[in-house]
């Protein structure tokens, strides 16, 4: 004998995890591809619009470098660098920790000239695609988690409030029966 609201629960249980069987490698697939998508698009972009060049250190290498374990990997310096429309230029880039002036370094410039951060790699592009679908799953299956609870607390709620109405009409006539 089962009451209406456990053949709700089973029924719900069941649709839930008919959707995470078939929603959640959909999902997942579905947003791992998009992301990888669209950083691959992005790696070709800044593959097409920024390019590599030799530039010469200007001033020496020092602080706020980037802390690698107990020594410092890359600080900023200023570089010279000839661009493409043969205009010599300066800017500040990460270079070596103690790269000393006039040590050639590679930077990266834009369309304009201006030093730019290097571009996206494709495996940049890879590892997004799987973390967003990493991610993705993670969140569908805490969804059907959270509302599989959720479902399961009012249903009890319901099922409690039953109970104490059913209990206000025997209790009554229970408790009478000890008192003869």
């Amino acid at each position: 004998m089962r009451r209406t609201s456990d053949r709700i629960e089973s029924w719900c249980g069941r649709v839930l995890l008919f959707v995470l069987a078939l929603g959640l490698p959909v999902a997942s697939v579905s947003a791992g591809l998009a992301a990888y998508e669209s950083s691959t698009r992005i790696v070709q972009a800044q593959s097409a619009e920024r390019h590599a060049l030799t530039a010469r250190v200007v001033s020496d290498a020092e602080g706020d470098g980037a802390r690698g374990g107990a020594k410092e990997v890359r600080q900023r310096a200023q570089v010279r660098w000839t661009g493409t429309d043969g205009k010599e230029r300066t800017g500040i880039a990460r270079v070596e920790a103690g790269a000393t002036a006039g040590a050639t370094v590679r930077v990266w410039v834009g369309p304009d000239g201006t030093l730019r951060s290097p571009p996206m790699t494709a495996d940049n592009a890879t590892a997004t695609g799987w973390l967003v679908g990493g991610m993705t799953a993670v969140v569908v299956t805490a969804g059907a988690f959270g509302a599989r609870a959720g479902m399961r607390r009012l249903l009890d709620r319901s099922r409690a409030a039953r109970w104490d109405a059913e209990w206000d009409l025997v209790e009554p006539v229970w408790t009478g029966r000890f008192r003869r």
